[in-house]
């Protein structure tokens, strides 16, 4: 992981590789915890949950190529 990618796409990596070990550990927390760790804004946080639940639903976890929707 090049330390040039966004913010967000490193945690949405960092989320789903903890998701990986530990499926049953809780979203919001992980969540919360990237969003202090990676200092995402408010409305990064939101766009990361969205992805998480996307991804649950059975959708492809990731970023839109111009990481805009």
């Amino acid at each position: 992981m090049s330390l040039g990618e966004p913010k967000i796409k490193r945690a949405l990596e960092w989320v789903l590789a903890r998701l990986a070990d530990d499926p049953r550990a809780s979203r919001a927390a992980l969540i919360d915890q990237a969003s202090r760790e990676f200092d995402l804004a408010p409305l990064d946080t939101d766009f990361l949950f969205r992805q998480l639940v996307e991804a649950s639903r059975g959708g492809p976890p990731g970023l839109p190529h111009d990481g805009v929707r």
